[in-house]
Order: structure tokens, then sequence, then C-alpha cells
């Protein structure tokens, strides 16, 4: 269909520019660079956008640049390396990968894909983006559903006395590199989703993101009410009620959308729970499509939905009161009576009581019970995550709680400088991050140290160009003399040690902890000698008044005559300040209160470009920490208050004071601090691709989507045989459950093994319903077990009991060894679809 665009008139030599626009391929390939400065350079160094540019060009200069043999042998170059990206396999295409997987559908409340589409907030939006740019390097099958926000997020702006004031710039959809979904009757497509008293219709548009698409979905429709047109307006604004409406539109319209669109993926992710409405739909639709009851459909649909949770506090999932959820979902056709199912067991599945009435409706409690694989984003917020889902899973071992780990990673080429691009590209070839990972570590590692030191001396002054720029036009735009306006070009030391902070304001996040002691800090960033330098970025929500007060302290601390040449605070942290922030900053300081930072990747996009971290062992730094790859905060031990600030901020001081300013100033004959180089190649060549979205990715496919993708394929077939039969297995265990128990337990001692009987009461039950196993807890250096017992083959002597056994070492007291019931199936997920336990007494 026609583009809807005031870029309509294109010489038809010059057409195919439109697509290379609206591919968001650009936003992390180079190959294009030349091609949109030789269209207008001054308006490709202010924007990077090649859409903007495009339609912002004189019709005669492009009928100069269609006659231009030069330029047209760039574009036919640039064409020809887009095909060859569009056609390779890619990592997942290669022969040796084998799938079931047709396609991931990839749902998230934000995009970060780049700042001409500006649909995030924060770190959950731009991993959202990198999933996506990854994807289509390694050839996985995946698109995303998310909403095309009006506004989006706010923006930053700092007054004189430093406070924030937060603007709503307005997103035209007609400058943004996105397009309208055609329709199968060949007009815009466009879904219908009924609320409260009317029905809405929700637009449906497209980005581009290399061989991925997003898909979004926008309320701002004429044929809606100017109430419904606006839900589609703020991201994470307008209150609880706007806020479940979105999440409606995103899980229910979403879903909706992709079957418009005969696109039928046989895995759903949801990222995070606010798309958990997505559950629901799916379901719906898979009882329209094969028959069956709504309870067998959840059982076919949730093999094939994957949840990650990126909350470290349970007060951070979204709940809702359930007269408001009860406001919503009786409107939505056959969802309750239509059903089969009433009102109190739809709202059952967001509660952690499914029967307690008083209860608020929990998004991630839905998104853990309509999934059967569920993860946090790193080792340790795997961790944190049991902990805070064991409520669903009561009288359940805290480690067996159904929540795993796949720890986050960035997309590289996104967060790569040109030198650090050029530097790998020489050491490692063009495809690096599009396969295997594995050649890098020892390509890097043999790059020499004056090489290294050179790449950190250009992104260092790179930087300082920026930040100076930037400035500026900060201290313009608040309207300060050209004197103070003037300031901005002096300072900033291209060959001082650059400290970098930014991050969301946040008291859990302390980002104030340098600043515990300021004139300490004024000391450090003082030194002639050694000189030191810092960086700080980053926004308060609205409405977080302790955040905002933290930003205004560090913007009082800049303004310091003492400090003013060695310390800025950058307004409206973006994903374009991030960018050149990650690359020319030597330290990244990271430090939050354990474990609340879930993985925190900010400081993983420092890793390609040799800048080192100085962070709180919290998140990904702590399993990716060592002595040689940067620094560590803290005592490695959970503080949910600030009684352990002090102790880490006289850390983070010494720190500097004592290892990392002496450290970066300790050079040889040559000027090459040789220390320093070791810890920037052992980071770069260890951790780059070890915490690249490539790995992540990788680690998706292989231990989430791909058995995903088959369990869902085994539950669909023969019209959805096995969903039904899991359905009746899951109703009669939920029955007969309160029947089951264990009775008298012994432990003999036979040479080296302990022999256990147990007597079980299955009531109803049949045996192979139920699995019994002899567990014990991992204790100090022992191992949990956990062993299935058997039943004796012949009668136990009393009606209703049957006698197991189990041998094992006998190297633990018996009294570790308890035995256990637990449900059993061979195709159900226990206990993330059944969480019934059954223990002695």
């Amino acid at each position: 269909m026609t583009r809807v665009s005031p870029r309509y008139d294109l010489p038809r030599k010059l057409a195919v520019l439109a697509e290379l626009a609206l591919d968001l391929r650009w936003t992390w390939s180079h190959a294009g660079d030349t091609l949109w400065r030789m269209l207008d350079s001054d308006a490709w160094e202010r924007t990077r956008n090649p859409w903007t540019m495009l339609q912002d060009v004189p019709r005669e200069r492009l009928t100069a640049l269609a006659a231009d043999p030069v330029f047209m042998k760039e574009l036919e170059a640039l064409l020809a390396a887009r095909h060859r990206y569009q056609s390779e396999p890619g990592w997942y295409g290669r022969p040796a990968v084998k799938s079931v997987l047709t396609r991931v559908a990839y749902f998230s409340m934000e995009f970060g894909v780049d700042e001409a589409l500006p649909l995030y907030a924060g770190g959950l939006g731009i991993l959202a983006g990198d999933y996506l740019k990854t994807a289509s390097d390694l050839g996985v099958p995946a698109v995303g559903v998310g909403l095309l926000y009006q506004v989006g997020y706010f923006r930053q702006m700092l007054d004189a006395e430093g406070r924030q004031h937060a603007m709503f710039p307005y997103n035209d959809p007609s400058g943004l590199p996105i397009e309208p979904v055609q329709g199968r009757s060949g007009g815009w497509l466009h879904v219908s989703l009924p609320l409260p008293g009317r029905t809405i219709v929700l637009r449906v548009w497209k980005a581009r993101v290399g061989r991925a698409a997003l898909y979004l979905l926008d309320s701002n429709d004429p044929a809606n009410s100017p109430a419904d047109r606006g839900i589609t307006g703020e991201l994470y604004g307008g209150g609880a009620e706007v806020r479940l409406m979105q999440e409606i539109v995103l899980g229910v319209g979403g879903w909706r959308a992709l079957e418009a669109m005969g696109i039928h993926p046989d895995v759903c992710h949801m990222n995070e729970g606010h798309a958990a409405f997505v559950v629901l739909e799916r379901a719906h639709a898979f009882m329209r499509e094969r028959g069956t009851s709504f309870w067998a459909a959840l059982w076919a649909t949730r093999a094939g939905n994957v949840f990650t949770t990126h909350t470290p506090v349970a007060a951070g999932f979204d709940t809702y009161s359930s007269d408001l959820v009860d406001k919503y979902f009786p409107h939505f056709g056959a969802y309750v009576a239509g059903l089969g199912i009433s009102k109190e067991a739809l709202l059952g599945l967001g509660r952690r009581n499914p029967r307690d009435s008083r209860e608020p409706f929990n998004m991630a409690y839905l998104a853990m019970r309509g999934s059967a694989t569920a993860n946090g984003v790193s080792r340790l917020h795997g961790v944190v995550s049991r902990r805070i889902f064991a409520p669903l899973y009561p009288r359940w071992p805290l480690d067996e709680v159904p929540v795993g780990h796949v720890t986050n990673g960035v997309h590289v080429p996104s967060w790569d400088s040109r030198w650090a691009d050029t530097l790998w590209t020489e050491a490692c070839g063009q495809g690096r991050w599009r396969g295997s990972m594995e050649p890098l570590t020892d390509a890097i590692q043999c790059v020499s140290d004056e090489v290294l030191w050179e790449l950190r001396g250009k992104e260092r002054l790179d930087l300082v160009r920026y930040a100076r720029e930037r400035l500026a036009r900060q201290l313009g735009q608040r309207g300060e003399p050209l004197e103070v306006i003037g300031r901005a070009e002096h300072v900033l030391d291209p060959a001082a040690l650059t400290l970098g902070f930014a991050r969301r304001f946040a008291g859990y996040k302390r980002p104030n902890l340098l600043l515990s002691d300021p004139e300490r800090l004024a000391r450090l960033l003082g030194s002639a000698d050694r000189p030191v330098q810092i960086i700080v970025a980053g926004k308060a929500h609205p409405d977080d008044e302790e955040g905002r007060r933290l930003v205004q302290a560090w913007a009082e601390f800049v303004r310091g005559t003492s400090v003013r040449s060695r310390a800025v605070f950058l307004e409206d942290y973006d994903m374009s300040l991030a960018q050149e922030m990650v690359q020319g900053v030597d330290v990244w300081i990271n430090t939050p209160r354990r474990p609340w930072e879930a993985c925190g990747t900010s400081g993983m996009k420092l890793l390609v470009n040799g800048g080192l971290n100085l962070s709180e062992l919290d998140g990904w730094w702590a399993e990716a920490h060592r002595p040689d790859v940067g620094w560590a905060l803290g005592d490695a031990r959970e503080h949910t208050l600030p009684e352990q600030d002090g102790a880490d901020a006289e850390q983070l001081y010494r720190l500097l004071e004592g290892e990392i300013v002496p450290s970066f100033f300790a050079r040889d004959a040559q000027g090459i601090p040789r220390a320093w180089i070791a810890r920037i190649r052992a980071s770069m060549s260890l951790l780059a691709p070890e915490f690249s979205s490539n790995r992540m990715m990788r680690d998706y496919v292989e231990r989430c989507y791909l058995p995903a993708a088959a369990a869902f394929r085994r539950r669909r077939a023969r019209q959805a045989k096995l969903a039904r039969e899991l359905e009746s297995w899951g109703r009669s265990i939920e029955r007969h459950w309160s029947e089951v128990h264990i009775g008298t337990v012994t432990a003999a001692p036979t040479l080296d093994r302990w022999d256990f009987t147990a007597e079980v009461h299955l009531g109803s039950l049949l045996a192979a319903m139920v699995q019994v196993e002899l567990y014990a807890d991992a204790v100090d250096d022992s191992r949990g077990v956990r062993e299935v017992m058997r039943p004796d083959a012949g009668p136990s002597g009393q009606p209703g009991i049957s006698i197991y056994r189990a041998s094992v070492s006998s190297s633990r007291p018996s009294s570790h060894f308890t035995p256990r019931i637990v449900p059993y199936h061979p195709d159900a997920r226990i206990p993330i679809e059944t969480p019934l336990i059954a223990w002695p007494g």
C-alpha cells in the first residue's frame, strides 16, 4: 500500500531510498553512512536519521543525485550489501541448528531500537530493541509486538537551579521510520477491541528491524473517542486504568493483530508481566480453533509461552483491583460465560491464592500461571525471582521454584564506537557478532598494548567533543548568558581519567553514593598531576520526589567553581547520549543496593569499547566480576536498607583513590599504563563475547524456544489430544490431592547405604499419576538429592497403602532425607503447571 508520508516524489532511480531508510538496520550497520552523508552531510551529523533526512531533501538535490555516478555507485554497493545480509542464513539458519521453531512473538511494553523511534523508558525497552536486532543478525524468526505511543516517555530538562522538568514532544507517525500494515482486503489493517460500553479500533504499524519486524498498535484513530485515542498516549502514564487498558491492548490486541496478519507463533515470549493478557487471548484463540475447553486450551498454549521477569522486588509488579479488572474483562465476549469458566476462576489466575477475592490481580502471577518456562535476567536475579515467586509454589523448596535465568546481553554493533568497530573488524572479521563467539577471545588477546591504548584515546576524545557540544546546547536551551555557554568549549580533558555514571535516578540505585562526601570528590577531581573527570546523566520519574532531589544534588555539585571544568551533568539521558558515554568513559560506576539490580546492562555496553566497570556485586556483575577485569563494591550480601551505604561509599572512594587513579596514571617509558591495558584486554576478550546478545539469543533459542515449540506442537497435534488428556489429568490431581499423604517412614543401614521405605496413601489417584521421591536439601558440600522411590510389586497388607522404597548413599545422616509426593505426567512441567506437593505430616 502507499506509504503515509510527505515524501512521495522520489525520482524513479532513487525510489529504493525509502525502503533503505525504513529498514532500521542503519541504526547498527554503518554500511550506509557514506550514502546518507552524501545525501545531506549537515543533516546526517545533526540527526543520524535517514528517514527524517529523506523527507527534507529538496527535489532538485534528489534529481542531481540521481544523475551523479558516484552517488549511484554507492547506492548500488549498499543495495548489494543489504541483499547479502538479507539472504544469508545466519546462525539459526545453518544446518547444524535442528529446529521445529517457525516463529517467536516477543511482546514488550517498550522497544528501544533507536532515538528515531522513541518508544522506550529505559533498560527494559533497550533490551527489547537489542533483542530484535540480534534476531535479525542471527536469522532467528522473531517478531516484536508493542505500542506506538503518541508522546512516549518524558524528556528531561533542568532549570538553572538543577530542578528537573518533564517535556512530552509528540511522536508524529509520518516522521517515524514506520509504515502502516496492509489488511488482506487492501486497506490499513485495524483490529477491533471491545471495552466497557464501546468497541475501539487499533491501527497496526510495522517497523523493519533488518530481517525482523516490529508491529506497533496505536489507538489514536479518528473512529475512537478522544479518551480512547489517548490510551496509547504516554508510556507508563495516565494512572492505573489507562495502564490496564494499555496492557489489554498489548496482550489481547497484539495477539489479534498477529492473527489478522496470518502470523501464528509457536512461542510467545512475554518481556515482563505487562503483556500477560496474551496468555488469555492465545488460549481463547486456540479454544475457538480446536474446539476445546478453556482449560484444555490453556494446557496447550502455555507450553509455548515464555515469561521473562525483570523485577527485583515483588512491589514492582503491576497489580490491579479486582473491581477494575472485572470492569473490563466481562466485555470481552466469551471470556467468562462463553469460556465455561467463572469470573472468579479468571481472576484467580492472577492471585497468589486463587480463592481469595480480597487479593489484587497480579500481572506477573498471570504470566507465571500461563507459561511453562520462566526466567530471570541474571544468575543472581534468578535466585531473587525464585524467592519472589515462592508464594505461588507453597511447600516447594526454594531452589525448585520454577524460575531459571538467562543473563541479558547487549547488541554489540549498536554500542561499539567507530574505532572499536575497526579494531574488532581487523582482529576478528566482519561477521564476528553473527556467529560463534569462541574465536573472539583469542583474537583480542593478540591485540597489542599500543593499539588498545590508542583506541581508548580516540574514544575519550570523541566523548569530550560530544559532551562539550551537548552541554553548550543544554545551556543555550536554558537561556544562560553567552559567557556561560562559552565555558562549555573548555570543560573536560581528553587525557583525563574519565568516570561515567548514567542511569535512572531512583533511591535504590544510590546515584548519590559518590556524592556522600562532596569535598572528597572535589579533591579527587581537582588533582593537577593526575586529572580525573566525571560525566553524569540520568532521569528521575516525574512522580519520584526523592529521585528528582538526587538529580538536583548532582546538578548543584557540577556548578561548583572548583569542579565545573571536570564534572558535567548532561540532561535528557537517552540512547544517543548512552551510546556516546559507553564508547568513551574509562570507568563505569554502578552503585545499586543489592539485590535490586536485576541485571544492569549499561555496564555491558562498555566492554566492546575497552571501558572498565566499577560496580556493586549485583545483577550481571555478580557473575562477571573477577579481579583482572574490573572492580567490585560491596560485600556480596543483600542490604535492602541503607545501613550499608556508608561502608560502600567509603570503599568507593578508597578504590578510586588507592587503586583506580594510580593504575591509570602508572605509565612506562612509552607512556602506556601496562597494568590498565591488561585489564582492558581481559575485559574485552573474556566479557564482551559472553555478555553479548548473541549469546543471550542462543540461550533463549536452545534452552527455551526449541523445547517450548516442540511441547506446544505435541499438545496441539491430533485435535489437541494431549492437551485434553493433560486437562483431565490435572483436574483429577486437584480434586483428589487432599487424599494423598505419607504414613510411616523407616530408614535402615545396609553397608554404605540407607534403605528407605515409606507408606504412601494415594486415595483415588492411580500410581502412574504421581511420583514418590526421596528428597534432601543441598547442605554444605553435599549436593541436593531427588531420588525416585519405586513401589513394591506385592501388596502392602493394608488397604489403600502402597510401600515405596529407595536406597541412597549413607554419607549423610538419615535425618537429612524425607519422602515426598509430587504430581507426575511425562508431558507436564512440574511444578510450574501444577504446584502441588505432599510431605510427611
